[in-house]
């Protein structure tokens, strides 16, 4: 469909054409099965939650954190890409979102250090490593992320290069189930991002120190998924550009510096948030909180980028884009009030959107 809007043009990167950029980012349902042969497996909560926003016209959807491990969860009920059961349930719906014409991706997570915690609803809180649920976090450094979490167990080089090497299987098995794009998790404190950041890396090895040893594990993990992933597919990498802290932070000049290795490894976009490393930091939210970070990448690195936070309007991510702030949207929250978001935005930007024959009385 001809667009008439920044917000409803196509985006290509590789070979593969995004029809709008109004993308959906990932967000954990904590919803899967816990035990048995269905642990970490998508189910018909996830189907629907997906099906809703492809539907709605959303350009591509990125499926929530999905554990590269079973120790890689967050919580016991996220979803796992360790297993052939669990790739045959996201194939169930990657095949449904293509056929609305929205490009079904991924982001592959492990969440060290903030692993073992209970569902939101529930609290949220740790689970401890003897709990019936619980089980012994993992991370770069034997720090804690609060007073209340688990110390994690430091990874061993060994350890780390078999963490690796299970990014590298979750990636095919992504590429099974029917999945475009991948995005690497290495945002809100959880494993790679704990590498990168001196907050929570306090390692004296080859991985820990300097900025380029805070990056090895990252870089390591992107080439090996880009060893395995169709050199004609995108990948994409998510990041929090800072963790609010006034020292002793992963910083926004890191993040630029970042940005140019992750190009020189094969990644294509950066998707740019912040925070999450930190317990207790004050966050300056508000809308659009965090666009400065994403256009500051978008101005001084060879990335493209999106944009995440507090993007509400239609106008307000139209400007963002027309301002050559980033080059794509990620909603989060606003989607799962209004599935239909895009459908909405298009109207109000004299734009047009796919929508489904079953549908068309809504036109």
């Amino acid at each position: 469909m001809a667009a008439a809007s920044a917000l409803f043009e196509p985006f290509t990167l590789r070979s593969l054409t995004v029809p709008n950029r109004v993308w959906m980012a990932p967000m954990c349902q904590y919803s899967a099965e816990v035990f048995g042969p269905n642990a970490g497996v998508a189910n018909d909560w996830h189907f629907a939650h997906y099906a809703a926003r492809a539907t709605g016209g959303t350009g591509l959807i990125l499926v929530e954190a999905t554990a590269v491990s079973p120790e890689g969860r967050i919580s016991p009920a996220d979803l796992g890409i360790w297993n052939d059961t669990q790739v045959a349930a996201l194939r169930r719906i990657t095949t449904f979102l293509e056929s609305q014409g929205t490009v079904p991706g991924i982001q592959l997570a492990h969440a060290g250090r903030k692993a073992s915690t209970d569902r939101p609803w529930h609290g949220g809180a740790p689970l401890a490593p003897d709990s019936e649920e619980g089980w012994q976090p993992l991370g770069p450094s034997p720090v804690a992320w609060d007073e209340r979490h688990t110390v994690p167990t430091e990874l061993t080089v060994d350890q780390i290069q078999s963490v690796v090497g299970e990014f590298a299987a979750a990636a095919r098995r992504a590429l099974d189930a029917g999945f475009k794009v991948v995005e690497i998790h290495g945002a809100h404190g959880y494993l790679i991002g704990q590498f990168l950041s001196p907050h929570s890396n306090r390692r004296t090895d080859r991985y820990g120190g300097s900025f380029e040893n805070r990056t090895r594990f990252a870089l390591e993990v992107t080439d090996a998924i880009r060893a395995v992933w169709p050199e004609e597919l995108p990948l994409l990498f998510r990041v929090s550009a800072t963790d609010w802290l006034d020292e002793g932070g992963w910083t926004p000049d890191e993040t630029v510096r970042l940005a140019g290795l992750l190009k020189e490894h094969g990644v294509d976009l950066l998707d740019v948030s912040s925070g999450g490393n930190a317990s207790g930091v004050r966050i300056p939210v508000g809308p659009g909180y965090q666009v400065p970070f994403a256009e500051r990448v978008h101005r001084e690195s060879p990335l493209a980028v999106s944009a995440v936070g507090l993007i509400t309007e239609p106008e307000q991510a139209e400007k963002i884009l027309a301002n050559g702030e980033a080059d794509a949207i990620l909603l989060g929250r606003e989607l799962l009030r209004n599935p239909s978001w895009a459908r909405q935005a298009a109207r109000e930007l004299g734009a047009e959107v796919r929508v489904p024959d079953q549908y068309h009385r809504s036109v």
